[in-house]
């Protein structure tokens, strides 16, 4: 998939562990683990919404598009 989601990275940036995010967000451990390891196929904007205010970043911080390996678009 050409959208990466870039959750793990900002947890360390921001010296958080994945339980403290699913509190502070009111995500599953489940979920938050599927958003981190790349398998999500959809966020809501209310999911992206409370992760950016508990992790203070913007949405561009989470989310970063790569072309495909193919060269598809």
């Amino acid at each position: 998939m050409a959208i990466i989601i870039n959750v793990d990275v900002m947890l360390a940036k921001r010296k958080m562990s994945v339980t403290e995010l699913s509190e502070k967000v009111g995500i599953t451990m489940a979920n938050l683990s599927i958003l981190k390891n790349g398998k999500a196929k959809a966020i809501r904007l209310s999911t992206l919404d409370a992760v950016c205010k508990a992790l203070d970043c913007q949405p561009g911080d989470i989310l970063e598009y790569r072309a495909d390996e193919d060269g598809r678009e």
